[in-house]
């Protein structure tokens, strides 16, 4: 009875295996993307054309309707042409007209699905951008971008009151500030305005999944109540988080009620304690977040001038209380052909 050989591999095969897998998902992905962007390009050009069409030739909405009868007819296997679709090519054209280049450059990168999202809920194009590259840099899905979109996180971040430039290294300074935000969105926690710290505290640790997408990305939870012994005396820090980017520890204190000087001089002994105990030689200097129900901003300012440790001071909101919630489903195809009669 023959025995089957083994097979010796060559000392580098395992290696060479490796890179040549990575390079086949890498050239996947390369497809994948240029065919997403030749549709989106595509959509784009066919958006324009009907602009185009409506303005000299008053195309109506019957033009709409059998050119997608059409469409759907020569090309059965696509699923892009319906009546709806077409009219979102049109707005879509009608948001990027003097910004082509934007359409290859940064959304031509969206799927489709993406690019509605920013299309009906975004009416400025700066945001519209915005958001566009936070996507394409997080991965977020249609669902988390929709998210985003309506919880306005772009429009909070470093909007917190800080004094990172008085004490942080340039870059270390910019970076923090991006990553605090004001306010912070709680409502997911289903609190009351008049919940005590200790009841924040816990609902957020219980719902700290959440927590984390509303800090934004890098933060890593670490505990709560961390213990930090003092003199001889315990002292217990609120929450504890690491931030990934910034290489730092960021301590976060909560206050039930409106920002009072004082908070700054006991969050920069945290901060201090943290720096000692807790540090590693290689982190960057420990930053710290007070999270208010409220806080006098002119108040806050002097209070941080003259604070020797990076702190942030932003406010929370435990119940809906920012402008009024965008739509979470697109524009009904009457509302958007009301409007284009209306314009023609």
């Amino acid at each position: 009875m023959n025995k089957k050989k083994t097979l010796i591999l060559p000392p580098n095969y395992k290696t060479w295996l490796a890179d040549l897998k990575s390079r086949i998902h890498q050239a996947q992905q390369r497809a994948t993307l240029s065919v997403n962007r030749e549709l989106i390009d595509l959509y784009w050009k066919i958006g324009n054309d009907i602009l185009l069409r409506q303005k000299e030739q008053g195309w109506g909405a019957k033009v709409i309707d059998r050119l997608s009868r059409d469409l759907r007819i020569a090309f059965p296997e696509m699923k892009g042409f319906s009546r709806a679709n077409l009219l979102y090519m049109r707005s879509f054209a009608s948001a990027w007209s003097d910004h082509p280049s934007i359409v290859q450059q940064v959304v031509g990168r969206l799927p489709w699905g993406h690019n509605i999202v920013l299309l009906t809920r975004l009416k400025s194009s700066k945001l519209r951008i915005a958001y566009a590259q936070k996507a394409i840099q997080y991965g977020w899905s249609r669902n988390v971008l929709g998210i985003h979109i309506e919880t306005e996180r772009i429009q909070r971040e470093g909007r917190a009151l800080n004094n990172f430039e008085l004490c942080l290294p340039p870059v270390q300074s910019d970076l923090a500030k991006e990553s605090l935000k004001d306010p912070y969105r709680l409502d997911f926690l289903g609190l009351g305005k008049e919940a005590e710290e200790r009841a924040i505290e816990s609902a957020l640790v219980q719902h700290i999944t959440q927590f984390l997408i509303e800090l934004g990305s890098g933060f890593a939870f670490v505990g709560r109540q961390i213990s930090l012994e003092v003199g001889g005396e315990d002292f217990f820090i609120d929450l504890l988080f690491y931030h990934l980017k910034l290489r730092c520890y960021v301590v976060i204190e909560l206050k039930a009620g409106e920002f009072k000087p004082e908070y700054t001089g006991k969050l920069g002994f945290y901060l201090s304690a943290v720096d000692t105990q807790i540090k590693h030689p290689d982190d960057q200097a420990t930053i710290g977040l007070l999270l208010c129900k409220s806080k006098n901003s002119v108040i806050a300012e002097y209070a941080l001038k003259d604070s020797n440790k990076p702190i942030g001071v932003a406010e929370y909101q435990l119940v809906q209380s920012l402008p009024k919630r965008l739509k979470t489903d697109l524009p009904s195809i009457e509302e958007i052909e009301e409007k284009l009669s209306k314009e023609m």
